[in-house]
């Protein structure tokens, strides 16, 4: 098995759809599983004709929200309300290792596919299962998508400013970290599974992934009882010398925590005298002259545009970055360098791969471009009936 593809060999029934399921086995996929995407014959995954700006691709069933975790896999349709498409479903869940899911419990109850039966049936099998709250509780059985969740677990109420009020993040992070929290549960299901030679059950919420997301405030208030507040751009460090300040074109964000990182900063601004100054020599003192230092910053950091401001901060070691594009971003040596991006070189479409790499490997990138509704059929039932 090659080190950069630990999951080659595996088999990925991927019966899900819109953004946190596909991704999820998506990443699977980028490490070498053969993932076969269940859609049904009528319109397949609805993600294919929505997401994105892109309307053209959208109304072909390609829309770019589907392009992003499509590509690898191979994909069949099959119409599981009939006794057929029944029967072909659990053909191939024989043949694999892995069902990943994104259906509410009634839903996979009314087509004989909960995990009881699945469990029963094919005892082999790692079956996971994605929900907006898990399974258990008064809202087992409520659809959610991202954006519910990212108002249910506090996360909207706790963005944006006391004028603004609660916000939505700017991407879908809630459908992204469930992804990335049920592969982690894959896997360690998988280790399991070899030392046990059985399956099991993993129950996914994107709920508790939310609130996973905000461990250190849960815990703080659980701790204090204190509300968390919305902050702006302002760190959760509190330090006054974290968080994002205009310059004189652009805004650099600063993460001065630690006392090494206000020394740099004091030098990189020309301004050792904070150091011997008592409203800001010592932490406490910082905290006390908040206002005061924040004002002083703010001051400096206005002589000269973000750009430069970066590039001298960082150097000198402050934490610091300016605030880019994701345009920026994407164009920057370190995301080119690192191989992030994947163009697929029959298709010309670009994606995002994994934010890791394993054994040295340049990237983890899928095999072939997102294939079109019921593409693989065909192929998917002759490598059922040669058994492979």
């Amino acid at each position: 098995m090659p080190a950069t593809h630990p999951f080659t060999g595996l088999v990925v029934i991927d019966f899900t759809h819109v953004l946190a399921g596909p991704a999820c086995s998506h990443y699977l996929g980028l490490l070498g599983a053969k993932v076969i995407k269940v859609e049904s014959p009528q319109k397949g995954d609805a993600i294919r004709h929505r997401g994105g700006t892109d309307s053209e691709a959208a109304a072909s069933g390609m829309s770019t929200s589907y392009l992003t975790q499509g590509g690898g896999k191979s994909s069949i349709t099959l119409d599981l309300e009939t006794e057929a498409g029944a029967a072909t479903f659990h053909r191939l869940l024989a043949a694999a290792d892995i069902l990943v899911e994104n259906h509410i419990p009634q839903t996979m109850k009314r087509l004989g596919l909960d995990e009881a039966s699945l469990a029963a049936r094919h005892p082999h099998l790692v079956h996971c299962a994605m929900t907006g709250y898990g399974r258990g509780g008064p809202q087992e059985n409520t659809p959610a998508y991202d954006v519910n969740i990212q108002a249910a677990c506090g996360l909207m109420e706790a963005t944006g400013t006391t004028e603004s009020g609660p916000i939505r993040a700017g991407a879908p992070v809630l459908d992204y970290a469930t992804a990335l929290a049920a592969s982690f549960a894959i896997s360690a299901a998988l280790y399991e599974r070899a030392a046990s030679g059985r399956g099991s059950f993993i129950d996914v919420s994107m709920l508790e992934t939310g609130l996973s997301l905000m461990s250190s405030t849960v815990t703080d208030y659980l701790k204090t009882g204190n509300e968390p507040k919305r902050r702006g751009n302002l760190a959760n460090s509190r330090s006054p010398g974290a968080g994002s300040f205009a310059c004189s074109e652009g805004v650099v964000s600063l993460g001065v925590n630690e006392e090494s990182h206000f020394r740099n900063l004091a030098g990189a601004l020309g301004r050792e005298d904070w150091l011997t100054d008592p409203r800001f020599a010592e932490r406490a003192a910082r905290k006390a002259h908040a206002g005061e230092l924040v004002a002083e910053i703010e001051a400096e950091l206005a002589r000269r545009p973000a750009t430069e401001w970066e590039a001298v901060l960082q150097q000198a070691g402050v934490p610091a970055a300016r605030i880019r594009t994701l345009r920026e971003c994407l164009a920057s040596d370190q995301v080119r360098q690192r191989r992030f991006i994947h163009t697929d070189p029959a298709s010309g479409v670009a994606t995002p791969t994994l934010p890791f790499r394993i054994a040295g490997a340049a990237s983890h990138a899928p095999g072939k471009p997102a294939p079109r509704l019921g593409e693989d059929t065909a192929e998917i039932m002759a490598w059922l009936e040669g058994g492979s």
